[in-house]
């Protein structure tokens, strides 16, 4: 790969990076500083758990992210940045460049996408279960 694409590619990772860790700080300053439920009612006090817990869930995609990036940079440092992990084909430089920290090239990443729908449990597919015409939510 090119010498300047490489290095295009670092600089995006790193300013990513960055501002990914700002991001985090940011939500935990503002976590440590929530208010406490103090003269909040019941919806008040769900409301704030509902908050943090979607807060839980954008931190660990935001540290999976991060790992992300930071196993981008060691396969620049080690030269083998922006070869598929899969078919160990050259991955194409407009994918490297909307997704710079990516294993894996459209096709192979296709393929693993498709391998997951067909082997996700149809309950996985929806958060709730449809009732039938007359059914109630207790029965069944």
């Amino acid at each position: 790969m090119r010498k300047t694409f490489l290095k295009t590619a670092q600089k995006a990772l790193l300013t990513m990076r960055e501002q990914l860790l700002l991001d985090i700080r940011s939500e935990q300053k503002t976590g440590r500083d929530a208010q406490k439920d103090e003269g909040m009612d019941a919806y008040d006090v769900a409301s704030e758990e509902r908050d943090r817990d979607i807060g839980t869930i954008l931190s660990d995609r935001d540290r999976t992210k991060l790992q992300a990036i930071d196993a981008a940079l060691e396969r620049i440092r080690g030269g083998i940045y922006g070869v598929c992990e899969e078919c160990e084909l050259e991955i194409a430089p407009d994918r490297l460049k909307a997704l710079p920290f990516t294993r894996l090239c459209v096709v192979c990443q296709g393929d693993r996408e498709r391998e997951a729908r067909l082997t996700r449990r149809p309950d996985e597919d929806r958060g709730i279960r449809r009732l039938q015409v007359g059914e109630t939510d207790e029965e069944g």
